[in-house]
């Protein structure tokens, strides 16, 4: 069967992801409480004679399987929300619930593209007796960055040759670089409580411990590459203000583009955090909440997902998607669109053109550098991964906002999700078919971690 054949017949379960992602989309959970969306997926990948395996100690995770032999291809999926990101289908901000979840990061259209993409191959493997195996991951907890560390530290990614990986955005580019690594972490001060006028010589106050901490913090940015990221809420201040603050708490993250690079600064302000604590005669508690790799890159997959990118046409959006976009963009500063375009090397583009309707030629898409975090990254540093974006936003229109909300359970998310559909099912055909990828790609990867491994962010 030919591979077009093959792409063609991704319209047959358009409805099937259509449906499923609006349904995520109308009911939003945020990481670590996906019950309904995981039920969602698998529902429809045992129903389409998938074999359902659990994770180990991890609720809302699931392996959906099929075929034998080699290659073992995975792919990602994902189906969490954020919070405070609850949006209405309108071009002005409008929340269906006032500060509720919402899918600000489009994630109803990453697993739905990917589980669309495992039955379309799934049947051209039935009809052309195809060896191989397909396994859909069902990822929960990406948006806390923790999902696929905990699923590779409970050895669910074991036996896989290879995993495909996607994200919305609003551009359609094969992507090489992508993800900072990052550590979450939190630092609970102890000191000791007093009357603040009567007593205050008594007492020990934890939030000037944090605040000392912050102050350190701040002189430490200038002395880290500048690449690095260092940023910070408090999260516990202290009760009232007559009371000395016996507890009191901040959290941090620390991003840079290499995993190195964030243990050693990582380190640096634990010490920053230690001296913080002895100028205070306060205690401190570090609690590593989470931490995730960078994007490993593969040059023969970045190579093979920007060649099925050429071979299949682009989003196809309707009238109402491109007014919709237009409306959207009247929410976001002028030079906020003009520098998105530019980063994509759309220079001298028409600015009434709201969406990106071509791909991003494969020298720039090499040096763009998707600058969030994901957990993505460390299936990365386990086997050969490639990643990919499609136009599900209109340009300006920034992940982890009200505006990418609205866009998600769009037309227009759904034009860039089926996009996304039938490139994974193109990629995952030639590596059915082509042997010599799947060798080459593997090479590759061991190449590149020869004297580097994965140590898991929670060993």
């Amino acid at each position: 069967m030919e591979k077009s054949t093959v792409i063609d017949k991704v319209k047959d379960i358009k409805n099937i992801i259509d449906d499923l992602s609006i349904k995520v989309w109308e009911n939003p959970e945020i990481a670590g409480e996906e019950r309904y969306a995981s039920s969602l997926f698998k529902d429809i990948l045992k129903n389409n004679g998938f074999i359902i395996k659990e994770v180990n100690n991890m609720e809302y995770a699931f392996i959906a399987e099929f075929g034998s032999g080699h290659p073992v291809i995975a792919v990602l999926g994902e189906y969490d929300a954020l919070a405070g990101m609850s949006q209405k289908l309108e071009a002005v901000h409008n929340p269906l619930v006032p500060s509720g979840n919402g899918h600000g990061c489009g994630h109803n259209l990453l697993g739905s593209a990917a589980l669309g993409s495992v039955l379309a191959i799934k049947k051209y493997m039935e009809e052309a007796d195809k060896k191989g195996t397909i396994r859909f991951y069902g990822c929960p907890e990406e948006e806390t960055l923790i999902g696929k560390v905990k699923m590779i530290k409970e050895g669910a990614f074991e036996g896989c040759d290879l995993a495909l990986s996607w994200h919305p955005m609003n551009a359609n580019a094969a992507v090489y670089k992508a993800y900072l690594s990052n550590n979450s972490i939190k630092f609970n001060f102890t000191g000791k409580s007093a009357h603040a006028g009567a007593s205050p010589h008594l007492g020990r106050s934890a939030l000037d411990a944090v605040e000392l901490m912050n102050v350190g913090a701040n002189y430490l940015r200038e002395h880290v590459i500048d690449k690095a990221r260092i940023h910070y809420t408090i999260t516990k201040a202290g009760g009232p203000p007559n009371i000395v603050p016996k507890e009191a708490e901040s959290w941090y993250f620390v991003r840079a583009p290499h995993r190195k690079d964030v243990e050693e600064i990582t380190q640096r302000l634990y010490k920053v955090a230690d001296g913080a604590a002895m100028m205070t005669e306060t205690s401190v508690e570090k609690k590593l909440i989470s931490g995730c790799y960078e994007l490993l890159p593969n040059d023969t997959l970045f190579e093979l997902t920007h060649k099925n990118m050429e071979e299949i046409s682009g989003p196809e959006y309707s009238e109402k998607d491109l007014q919709f976009a237009l409306d959207l963009q009247k929410s976001i500063n002028a030079s906020q669109i003009l520098a998105d375009m530019e980063l994509y090397g759309q220079h001298g583009k028409e600015l009434e053109a709201p969406l990106h309707q071509g791909l991003v030629d494969k020298n720039i898409g090499k040096n763009v550098n998707i600058t969030g975090s994901s957990d993505s990254g460390d299936v990365s540093w386990i086997m050969p991964m490639n990643c990919f974006l499609t136009a599900c936003f209109p340009w300006g229109v920034t992940p982890h906002s009200w505006q990418a909300t609205a866009s998600a359970g769009s037309g227009i998310g759904l034009a860039g999700m089926l996009y996304a559909t039938k490139i994974f099912t193109g990629i995952m055909y030639d590596l059915l078919n082509y042997e010599e990828l799947v060798k080459k790609a593997i090479a590759e990867f061991k190449e590149r971690t020869k004297t580097n491994k994965y140590r898991s962010p929670l060993s």
